[in-house]
Protein backbone atom coordinates (compact mmCIF):
# COMPACT_ATOMS: atom_id res chain seq x y z
CA UNK A 1 0.00 0.00 0.00
CA UNK A 2 0.94 3.64 -0.37
CA UNK A 3 0.57 5.99 2.59
CA UNK A 4 1.15 9.68 3.13
CA UNK A 5 1.80 10.91 6.66
CA UNK A 6 2.13 14.16 8.59
CA UNK A 7 4.23 14.43 11.75
CA UNK A 8 4.54 17.33 14.17
CA UNK A 9 5.50 17.80 17.81
CA UNK A 10 5.07 20.81 20.14
CA UNK A 11 8.58 22.15 19.62
CA UNK A 12 9.00 20.91 16.05
CA UNK A 13 12.52 19.69 16.66
CA UNK A 14 13.28 16.08 17.55
CA UNK A 15 10.04 14.09 17.77
CA UNK A 16 8.76 15.45 14.46
CA UNK A 17 11.66 13.97 12.51
CA UNK A 18 12.10 10.85 14.64
CA UNK A 19 8.45 9.96 14.01
CA UNK A 20 8.89 10.51 10.27
CA UNK A 21 11.93 8.25 10.14
CA UNK A 22 10.22 5.58 12.25
CA UNK A 23 7.12 5.53 10.04
CA UNK A 24 9.15 5.32 6.85
CA UNK A 25 11.24 2.46 8.23
CA UNK A 26 8.27 0.56 9.67
CA UNK A 27 6.39 0.97 6.43
CA UNK A 28 9.31 -0.35 4.40
CA UNK A 29 9.72 -3.30 6.77
CA UNK A 30 6.05 -4.18 6.26
CA UNK A 31 6.29 -3.80 2.47
CA UNK A 32 4.49 -0.45 2.23
CA UNK A 33 5.53 2.93 0.88
CA UNK A 34 5.25 5.83 3.34
CA UNK A 35 5.92 9.44 2.33
CA UNK A 36 6.02 11.88 5.25
CA UNK A 37 5.43 15.62 5.48
CA UNK A 38 7.20 17.02 8.56
CA UNK A 39 5.60 20.15 9.98
CA UNK A 40 8.56 21.16 12.13
CA UNK A 41 10.41 24.22 13.35
CA UNK A 42 12.28 24.64 10.06
CA UNK A 43 9.01 24.86 8.14
CA UNK A 44 6.94 22.51 6.03
CA UNK A 45 7.62 20.99 2.64
CA UNK A 46 4.05 20.12 1.58
CA UNK A 47 3.29 16.76 0.04
CA UNK A 48 2.80 16.67 -3.71
CA UNK A 49 -0.97 16.67 -4.38
CA UNK A 50 -0.46 13.72 -6.73
CA UNK A 51 1.09 11.70 -3.89
CA UNK A 52 -1.97 12.40 -1.78
CA UNK A 53 -4.30 11.45 -4.63
CA UNK A 54 -2.44 8.17 -5.22
CA UNK A 55 -2.24 7.24 -1.53
CA UNK A 56 -4.34 4.43 -0.13
CA UNK A 57 -4.45 6.01 3.32
CA UNK A 58 -3.20 8.80 5.57
CA UNK A 59 -1.35 8.76 8.89
CA UNK A 60 -1.49 11.75 11.22
CA UNK A 61 1.16 11.48 13.95
CA UNK A 62 0.84 14.98 15.34
CA UNK A 63 0.51 16.74 18.68
CA UNK A 64 -0.39 20.03 17.00
CA UNK A 65 -3.18 20.79 14.56
CA UNK A 66 -2.25 19.51 11.10
CA UNK A 67 -1.99 22.32 8.56
CA UNK A 68 -4.35 22.17 5.57
CA UNK A 69 -5.99 18.99 6.75
CA UNK A 70 -8.71 19.28 4.13
CA UNK A 71 -6.19 18.07 1.52
CA UNK A 72 -6.73 14.53 2.79
CA UNK A 73 -10.53 14.52 2.65
CA UNK A 74 -12.03 11.21 1.62
CA UNK A 75 -8.97 9.12 2.47
CA UNK A 76 -9.01 6.44 5.19
CA UNK A 77 -6.75 7.66 7.96
CA UNK A 78 -5.43 7.09 11.46
CA UNK A 79 -4.87 9.93 13.91
CA UNK A 80 -2.38 9.32 16.73
CA UNK A 81 0.05 11.36 18.81
CA UNK A 82 3.60 11.84 17.61
CA UNK A 83 4.99 9.66 20.42
CA UNK A 84 2.94 6.69 19.21
CA UNK A 85 4.85 6.84 15.94
CA UNK A 86 8.20 7.23 17.70
CA UNK A 87 7.62 4.43 20.19
CA UNK A 88 5.62 1.91 18.15
CA UNK A 89 5.60 2.77 14.47
CA UNK A 90 4.77 -0.82 13.34
CA UNK A 91 1.51 -0.71 15.27
CA UNK A 92 0.61 2.64 13.69
CA UNK A 93 1.32 1.19 10.25
CA UNK A 94 -0.84 -1.83 11.09
CA UNK A 95 -3.68 0.47 12.16
CA UNK A 96 -3.37 2.39 8.90
CA UNK A 97 -3.52 -0.86 6.91
CA UNK A 98 -6.62 -1.91 8.84
CA UNK A 99 -8.20 1.49 8.16
CA UNK A 100 -7.64 1.11 4.43
CA UNK A 101 -8.96 -2.44 4.42
CA UNK A 102 -12.06 -1.30 6.30
CA UNK A 103 -12.55 1.28 3.55
CA UNK A 104 -14.32 4.63 3.70
CA UNK A 105 -17.98 4.65 4.62
CA UNK A 106 -20.62 5.97 2.29
CA UNK A 107 -20.04 9.55 1.29
CA UNK A 108 -16.27 9.31 1.32
CA UNK A 109 -15.77 9.30 5.06
CA UNK A 110 -12.46 8.30 6.47
CA UNK A 111 -11.55 5.90 9.22
CA UNK A 112 -10.07 7.01 12.51
CA UNK A 113 -8.04 4.98 14.97
CA UNK A 114 -6.26 5.97 18.11
CA UNK A 115 -3.42 4.02 19.68
CA UNK A 116 -4.85 0.87 21.20
CA UNK A 117 -8.39 1.89 20.29
CA UNK A 118 -10.89 0.18 17.97
CA UNK A 119 -11.41 1.63 14.50
CA UNK A 120 -14.38 3.98 14.12
CA UNK A 121 -15.77 5.88 11.18
CA UNK A 122 -15.08 9.57 10.81
CA UNK A 123 -16.23 12.43 8.56
CA UNK A 124 -15.04 12.98 5.01
CA UNK A 125 -12.64 15.70 6.13
CA UNK A 126 -10.37 14.27 8.85
CA UNK A 127 -11.50 15.50 12.24
CA UNK A 128 -9.05 16.39 15.01
CA UNK A 129 -8.34 13.76 17.61
CA UNK A 130 -10.43 14.23 20.72
CA UNK A 131 -8.23 15.51 23.53
CA UNK A 132 -8.93 16.70 27.03
CA UNK A 133 -8.86 20.29 28.25
CA UNK A 134 -5.46 19.84 29.86
CA UNK A 135 -3.94 18.40 26.69
CA UNK A 136 -5.46 21.19 24.61
CA UNK A 137 -4.03 23.87 26.92
CA UNK A 138 -0.63 22.21 26.65
CA UNK A 139 -0.92 22.26 22.85
CA UNK A 140 -1.62 25.99 22.88
CA UNK A 141 1.25 26.65 25.27
CA UNK A 142 3.72 24.53 23.32
CA UNK A 143 2.70 26.24 20.07
CA UNK A 144 3.84 29.48 21.67
CA UNK A 145 7.01 27.91 23.00
CA UNK A 146 7.96 26.37 19.65
CA UNK A 147 7.71 29.76 17.92
CA UNK A 148 9.50 31.50 20.79
CA UNK A 149 12.56 29.22 20.86
CA UNK A 150 14.29 30.68 17.76
CA UNK A 151 14.33 34.11 19.43
CA UNK A 152 15.78 32.58 22.59
CA UNK A 153 18.40 30.56 20.73
CA UNK A 154 19.57 33.39 18.50
CA UNK A 155 19.47 36.00 21.25
CA UNK A 156 21.16 33.88 23.89
CA UNK A 157 23.99 32.71 21.66
CA UNK A 158 24.65 36.20 20.27
CA UNK A 159 24.81 37.67 23.78
CA UNK A 160 27.17 34.90 24.85
CA UNK A 161 29.37 35.47 21.78
CA UNK A 162 29.43 39.17 22.60
CA UNK A 163 30.69 38.38 26.10
CA UNK A 164 33.26 35.96 24.71
CA UNK A 165 34.65 38.49 22.24
CA UNK A 166 34.70 41.19 24.89
CA UNK A 167 36.64 38.97 27.26
CA UNK A 168 39.22 38.18 24.58
CA UNK A 169 39.43 41.82 23.48
CA UNK A 170 39.70 43.41 26.90
CA UNK A 171 41.13 40.58 29.00
CA UNK A 172 38.66 41.60 31.67
CA UNK A 173 35.03 41.17 32.72
CA UNK A 174 33.25 41.64 29.44
CA UNK A 175 29.79 41.80 31.01
CA UNK A 176 30.57 45.16 32.64
CA UNK A 177 32.26 46.71 29.60
CA UNK A 178 29.70 45.60 27.02
CA UNK A 179 26.72 47.03 28.86
CA UNK A 180 28.46 50.35 29.63
CA UNK A 181 29.67 51.31 26.15
CA UNK A 182 26.28 52.35 24.76
CA UNK A 183 22.58 51.93 25.58
CA UNK A 184 21.19 49.87 22.73
CA UNK A 185 17.64 50.64 23.85
CA UNK A 186 18.19 54.36 23.27
CA UNK A 187 17.81 54.81 19.48
CA UNK A 188 19.44 58.23 19.42
CA UNK A 189 22.48 57.19 21.45
CA UNK A 190 22.90 53.91 19.57
CA UNK A 191 22.63 55.52 16.14
CA UNK A 192 25.18 58.17 17.17
CA UNK A 193 27.56 55.42 18.36
CA UNK A 194 27.20 53.47 15.12
CA UNK A 195 27.68 56.59 12.99
CA UNK A 196 30.62 58.16 14.81
CA UNK A 197 32.30 55.60 17.02
CA UNK A 198 31.88 52.09 15.63
CA UNK A 199 35.06 50.57 14.16
CA UNK A 200 34.96 47.60 11.79
CA UNK A 201 38.30 46.36 13.08
CA UNK A 202 37.58 46.70 16.81
CA UNK A 203 36.79 43.54 18.72
CA UNK A 204 35.31 45.69 21.47
CA UNK A 205 32.82 47.32 19.12
CA UNK A 206 31.80 44.00 17.57
CA UNK A 207 31.24 42.58 21.06
CA UNK A 208 28.93 45.48 21.90
CA UNK A 209 27.03 45.21 18.60
CA UNK A 210 26.47 41.45 18.90
CA UNK A 211 25.42 41.86 22.52
CA UNK A 212 22.71 44.35 21.63
CA UNK A 213 21.47 42.36 18.62
CA UNK A 214 21.07 39.43 20.99
CA UNK A 215 19.23 41.61 23.49
CA UNK A 216 16.87 42.81 20.77
CA UNK A 217 16.14 39.22 19.79
CA UNK A 218 15.37 38.50 23.45
CA UNK A 219 12.98 41.45 23.46
CA UNK A 220 10.66 39.46 21.17
CA UNK A 221 10.62 36.45 23.50
CA UNK A 222 7.47 37.30 25.49
CA UNK A 223 5.53 38.90 22.59
CA UNK A 224 6.25 35.84 20.42
CA UNK A 225 5.25 33.47 23.22
CA UNK A 226 2.00 35.36 23.78
CA UNK A 227 1.28 35.91 20.10
CA UNK A 228 1.66 32.28 19.09
CA UNK A 229 -0.27 30.94 22.06
CA UNK A 230 -3.09 33.13 20.79
CA UNK A 231 -2.43 31.90 17.24
CA UNK A 232 -2.75 28.29 18.42
CA UNK A 233 -6.16 29.12 19.87
CA UNK A 234 -7.71 31.47 17.29
CA UNK A 235 -5.46 31.10 14.23
CA UNK A 236 -4.50 34.38 12.51
CA UNK A 237 -7.03 36.60 14.36
CA UNK A 238 -5.12 35.85 17.57
CA UNK A 239 -1.70 37.09 16.40
CA UNK A 240 -2.23 40.86 16.72
CA UNK A 241 -3.77 40.88 20.23
CA UNK A 242 -1.32 38.21 21.33
CA UNK A 243 1.75 40.20 20.30
CA UNK A 244 0.37 43.44 21.71
CA UNK A 245 -0.53 41.68 24.96
CA UNK A 246 2.96 40.19 25.23
CA UNK A 247 4.55 43.58 24.53
CA UNK A 248 2.36 45.19 27.17
CA UNK A 249 3.26 42.43 29.64
CA UNK A 250 6.95 43.32 29.19
CA UNK A 251 6.31 47.04 29.61
CA UNK A 252 4.35 46.65 32.84
CA UNK A 253 6.89 44.17 34.25
CA UNK A 254 4.66 41.08 34.10
CA UNK A 255 7.39 39.05 32.37
CA UNK A 256 6.92 35.69 30.70
CA UNK A 257 4.24 34.61 33.18
CA UNK A 258 2.19 37.62 32.17
CA UNK A 259 2.91 36.80 28.53
CA UNK A 260 1.42 33.34 28.97
CA UNK A 261 -1.74 34.81 30.47
CA UNK A 262 -2.07 37.45 27.76
CA UNK A 263 -1.62 34.77 25.11
CA UNK A 264 -4.60 32.80 26.39
CA UNK A 265 -6.62 35.98 26.93
CA UNK A 266 -5.88 37.20 23.41
CA UNK A 267 -6.58 33.85 21.79
CA UNK A 268 -9.93 33.23 23.42
CA UNK A 269 -10.99 36.86 23.00
CA UNK A 270 -10.22 36.81 19.27
CA UNK A 271 -11.87 33.39 18.90
CA UNK A 272 -15.02 34.62 20.66
CA UNK A 273 -15.29 37.75 18.51
CA UNK A 274 -14.62 35.83 15.29
CA UNK A 275 -17.63 33.61 16.03
CA UNK A 276 -20.08 36.47 16.29
CA UNK A 277 -23.04 36.24 13.94
CA UNK A 278 -22.94 39.51 11.99
CA UNK A 279 -24.75 40.86 8.90
CA UNK A 280 -23.24 39.97 5.54
CA UNK A 281 -22.19 43.55 4.95
CA UNK A 282 -19.98 43.50 8.06
CA UNK A 283 -18.31 40.13 7.45
CA UNK A 284 -15.75 41.56 5.05
CA UNK A 285 -14.32 43.98 7.60
CA UNK A 286 -14.43 41.61 10.58
CA UNK A 287 -10.91 40.11 10.13
CA UNK A 288 -9.17 43.38 9.21
CA UNK A 289 -10.95 45.92 11.43
CA UNK A 290 -13.44 44.62 13.99
CA UNK A 291 -11.60 41.59 15.39
CA UNK A 292 -8.15 43.26 15.72
CA UNK A 293 -9.64 46.53 17.03
CA UNK A 294 -11.73 44.95 19.77
CA UNK A 295 -9.32 42.17 20.73
CA UNK A 296 -6.25 44.44 20.89
CA UNK A 297 -8.19 47.01 22.89
CA UNK A 298 -9.52 44.47 25.39
CA UNK A 299 -6.20 42.67 25.83
CA UNK A 300 -4.23 45.91 26.16
CA UNK A 301 -6.51 47.33 28.84
CA UNK A 302 -6.81 44.09 30.82
CA UNK A 303 -3.04 43.47 30.68
CA UNK A 304 -2.17 46.98 31.86
CA UNK A 305 -4.72 47.31 34.63
CA UNK A 306 -5.51 43.77 35.82
CA UNK A 307 -2.86 41.24 34.77
CA UNK A 308 0.15 43.52 35.07
CA UNK A 309 0.31 44.47 38.78
CA UNK A 310 0.11 40.97 40.36
CA UNK A 311 2.25 39.38 37.66
CA UNK A 312 4.90 42.07 38.11
CA UNK A 313 5.07 41.26 41.81
CA UNK A 314 5.36 37.51 41.12
CA UNK A 315 7.91 37.98 38.33
CA UNK A 316 10.10 40.30 40.40
CA UNK A 317 9.98 37.90 43.33
CA UNK A 318 10.90 34.94 41.12
CA UNK A 319 13.80 36.85 39.55
CA UNK A 320 15.15 37.94 42.93
CA UNK A 321 14.88 34.39 44.24
CA UNK A 322 16.73 32.89 41.30
CA UNK A 323 19.53 35.43 41.55
CA UNK A 324 19.87 34.84 45.29
CA UNK A 325 20.21 31.06 45.06
CA UNK A 326 23.38 29.71 46.59
CA UNK A 327 24.59 26.77 48.60
CA UNK A 328 22.12 24.01 49.39
CA UNK A 329 19.08 25.66 47.82
CA UNK A 330 20.83 26.01 44.45
CA UNK A 331 22.04 22.41 44.54
CA UNK A 332 18.56 21.16 45.39
CA UNK A 333 17.04 23.15 42.54
CA UNK A 334 19.63 21.74 40.15
CA UNK A 335 18.80 18.20 41.25
CA UNK A 336 15.06 18.76 40.82
CA UNK A 337 15.53 20.24 37.35
CA UNK A 338 17.78 17.31 36.46
CA UNK A 339 15.10 14.85 37.54
CA UNK A 340 12.49 16.69 35.46
CA UNK A 341 14.67 16.80 32.35
CA UNK A 342 15.25 13.04 32.45
CA UNK A 343 11.77 11.92 33.44
CA UNK A 344 10.03 11.92 30.06
CA UNK A 345 12.72 13.00 27.56
CA UNK A 346 10.98 15.79 25.69
CA UNK A 347 7.56 15.23 27.23
CA UNK A 348 5.54 17.68 29.34
CA UNK A 349 7.68 17.46 32.50
CA UNK A 350 10.89 17.87 30.50
CA UNK A 351 9.45 20.84 28.63
CA UNK A 352 8.32 22.55 31.86
CA UNK A 353 11.90 22.50 33.13
CA UNK A 354 13.31 23.64 29.79
CA UNK A 355 10.81 26.48 29.32
CA UNK A 356 11.40 27.58 32.93
CA UNK A 357 15.10 27.88 32.13
CA UNK A 358 14.85 29.52 28.70
CA UNK A 359 12.28 32.14 29.66
CA UNK A 360 14.35 33.03 32.70
CA UNK A 361 17.24 34.00 30.42
CA UNK A 362 15.48 37.25 29.55
CA UNK A 363 16.49 38.51 33.01
CA UNK A 364 20.14 37.42 32.71
CA UNK A 365 22.96 39.64 31.46
CA UNK A 366 25.97 37.49 32.31
CA UNK A 367 27.00 33.90 32.97
CA UNK A 368 27.10 34.66 36.68
CA UNK A 369 23.37 35.36 36.97
CA UNK A 370 20.99 32.83 38.52
CA UNK A 371 18.95 32.20 35.34
CA UNK A 372 22.17 31.48 33.41
CA UNK A 373 23.16 28.87 36.00
CA UNK A 374 19.72 27.27 35.78
CA UNK A 375 20.03 27.07 32.00
CA UNK A 376 23.32 25.21 32.36
CA UNK A 377 21.86 22.78 34.90
CA UNK A 378 18.96 22.01 32.59
CA UNK A 379 21.16 21.48 29.56
CA UNK A 380 23.78 19.32 31.26
CA UNK A 381 21.06 17.09 32.75
CA UNK A 382 19.34 16.74 29.38
CA UNK A 383 22.58 15.55 27.81
CA UNK A 384 22.95 12.65 30.25
CA UNK A 385 20.43 10.01 29.01
CA UNK A 386 21.83 9.43 25.48
CA UNK A 387 25.42 9.60 26.74
CA UNK A 388 24.65 7.11 29.53
CA UNK A 389 23.25 4.63 27.02
CA UNK A 390 26.27 5.05 24.77
CA UNK A 391 28.64 4.51 27.69
CA UNK A 392 26.75 1.47 28.99
CA UNK A 393 26.85 -0.20 25.58
CA UNK A 394 30.63 0.13 25.72
CA UNK A 395 31.03 -0.87 29.39
CA UNK A 396 29.07 -4.15 29.18
CA UNK A 397 28.53 -5.00 25.52
CA UNK A 398 27.05 -8.42 26.25
CA UNK A 399 24.04 -6.81 27.97
CA UNK A 400 22.92 -5.23 24.72
CA UNK A 401 21.72 -6.65 21.42
CA UNK A 402 23.73 -5.87 18.28
CA UNK A 403 21.00 -3.48 17.17
CA UNK A 404 21.10 -1.67 20.51
CA UNK A 405 24.87 -1.38 20.37
CA UNK A 406 24.67 0.14 16.89
CA UNK A 407 22.03 2.61 18.05
CA UNK A 408 24.17 3.40 21.08
CA UNK A 409 26.91 4.73 18.82
CA UNK A 410 24.64 7.50 17.56
CA UNK A 411 23.77 8.40 21.16
CA UNK A 412 27.29 9.80 21.63
CA UNK A 413 26.55 12.57 19.14
CA UNK A 414 22.92 13.05 20.21
CA UNK A 415 23.85 13.40 23.86
CA UNK A 416 26.77 15.72 23.14
CA UNK A 417 24.39 17.90 21.11
CA UNK A 418 21.77 18.08 23.92
CA UNK A 419 19.18 15.97 22.09
CA UNK A 420 17.62 14.04 24.95
CA UNK A 421 15.16 12.39 22.59
CA UNK A 422 17.95 10.13 21.35
CA UNK A 423 17.27 7.94 24.37
CA UNK A 424 13.53 7.59 23.69
CA UNK A 425 13.66 4.28 21.75
CA UNK A 426 15.58 2.69 24.63
CA UNK A 427 13.28 4.18 27.27
CA UNK A 428 10.19 3.04 25.39
CA UNK A 429 11.48 -0.53 25.24
CA UNK A 430 12.48 -0.74 28.92
CA UNK A 431 11.09 2.22 30.91
CA UNK A 432 11.32 0.65 34.36
CA UNK A 433 15.09 0.43 34.18
CA UNK A 434 15.94 3.24 31.80
CA UNK A 435 13.99 6.14 33.31
CA UNK A 436 15.24 5.72 36.94
CA UNK A 437 18.79 5.41 35.63
CA UNK A 438 18.47 8.58 33.58
CA UNK A 439 16.94 10.48 36.49
CA UNK A 440 19.73 9.44 38.86
CA UNK A 441 22.41 10.75 36.51
CA UNK A 442 20.42 13.86 35.60
CA UNK A 443 19.98 14.80 39.25
CA UNK A 444 23.71 14.44 39.88
CA UNK A 445 24.65 16.49 36.81
CA UNK A 446 22.14 19.25 37.58
CA UNK A 447 23.14 19.47 41.23
CA UNK A 448 26.87 19.58 40.47
CA UNK A 449 26.36 22.21 37.80
CA UNK A 450 24.58 24.48 40.26
CA UNK A 451 27.15 23.75 42.96
CA UNK A 452 29.97 24.71 40.58
CA UNK A 453 28.17 27.89 39.53
CA UNK A 454 28.58 27.22 35.82
CA UNK A 455 26.35 29.50 33.78
CA UNK A 456 25.47 30.15 30.14
CA UNK A 457 23.19 32.31 28.05
CA UNK A 458 22.98 29.88 25.13
CA UNK A 459 19.78 27.79 25.47
CA UNK A 460 20.97 24.90 23.33
CA UNK A 461 23.97 23.38 21.63
CA UNK A 462 25.56 21.00 24.15
CA UNK A 463 29.33 20.76 23.88
CA UNK A 464 29.26 22.77 20.65
CA UNK A 465 28.73 25.96 22.68
CA UNK A 466 31.29 25.05 25.34
CA UNK A 467 33.24 28.26 24.61
CA UNK A 468 30.17 30.26 25.67
CA UNK A 469 29.75 28.48 29.01
CA UNK A 470 31.15 29.92 32.21
CA UNK A 471 33.54 27.55 34.01
CA UNK A 472 33.56 25.10 31.07
CA UNK A 473 35.85 22.53 32.74
CA UNK A 474 33.49 22.25 35.71
CA UNK A 475 30.58 21.93 33.29
CA UNK A 476 32.33 18.94 31.72
CA UNK A 477 33.00 17.49 35.17
CA UNK A 478 29.27 17.70 36.00
CA UNK A 479 28.40 16.12 32.67
CA UNK A 480 30.89 13.30 33.10
CA UNK A 481 29.76 12.59 36.67
CA UNK A 482 26.09 12.46 35.71
CA UNK A 483 26.81 10.25 32.70
CA UNK A 484 28.89 7.79 34.72
CA UNK A 485 26.32 7.58 37.53
CA UNK A 486 23.50 6.99 35.05
CA UNK A 487 25.48 4.41 33.05
CA UNK A 488 26.50 2.51 36.19
CA UNK A 489 22.93 2.39 37.54
CA UNK A 490 21.61 1.37 34.12
CA UNK A 491 24.21 -1.36 33.71
CA UNK A 492 23.54 -2.67 37.21
CA UNK A 493 19.78 -2.84 36.63
CA UNK A 494 20.22 -4.58 33.29
CA UNK A 495 22.67 -7.06 34.81
CA UNK A 496 20.04 -8.23 37.28
CA UNK A 497 17.44 -9.42 34.79
CA UNK A 498 18.56 -8.75 31.24
CA UNK A 499 19.33 -11.59 28.85
CA UNK A 500 23.04 -11.44 28.10
CA UNK A 501 24.57 -11.45 24.65
CA UNK A 502 28.02 -12.64 23.76
CA UNK A 503 30.34 -10.00 22.42
CA UNK A 504 31.79 -12.28 19.75
CA UNK A 505 28.87 -14.13 18.22
CA UNK A 506 25.92 -12.25 19.78
CA UNK A 507 24.35 -15.51 21.00
CA UNK A 508 22.38 -15.15 24.25
CA UNK A 509 24.42 -16.65 27.10
CA UNK A 510 21.33 -18.09 28.73
CA UNK A 511 19.87 -19.43 25.50
CA UNK A 512 19.05 -23.16 25.63
CA UNK A 513 21.48 -25.48 23.89
CA UNK A 514 20.44 -26.70 20.48
CA UNK A 515 19.19 -30.29 20.29
CA UNK A 516 21.87 -32.78 19.29
CA UNK A 517 20.12 -33.75 16.07
CA UNK A 518 19.82 -30.15 15.00
CA UNK A 519 23.46 -29.48 15.87
CA UNK A 520 24.58 -32.51 13.89
CA UNK A 521 22.51 -31.46 10.92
Amino acid sequence: MKFVAVTSCPTGIAHTYMAAEALEQAGADAGHEVTVETQGSIGTDPLDPQLIADADGVIFAADLEVKDKARFAGKPFVDVGVKAAVHDAPTVIAQAVAAVEAGPVAGGAGTVAGPGQPLTTGPATPAPRQVGVGARIRQYLMTGVSHMLPFVSAGGILIAIGFLISTVAWKTNGAIEVTKVVDGNDPTAFLDWITHSFSWVSGQDWAVLLFWIGKWAFAFLVPALSGYIAYGIADRPGIAPGFVGGFAAVLVGAGFLGGILTGFLAGFTALWISRWKVPKGVRGIMPVVVIPLLSVGVVGVVTTLIIGPPMRWINDGLTDWLNSLNGGSAILLGAVLGLMMCFDLGGPVNKVAYVFATTGLVNATSNADGPAKIMTAVMVAGMVPPLAIALSTVMRRHLWTPQERDAGKSCWLLGASFISEGAIPFAAADPLRMIPSFMAGGAVAGALSMAFGSGQLAPHGGIWVIALIGKPLLFLVALAAGTVVSAVVLTALKTVRERRFETQDDTPVDAPAAPAATAAA
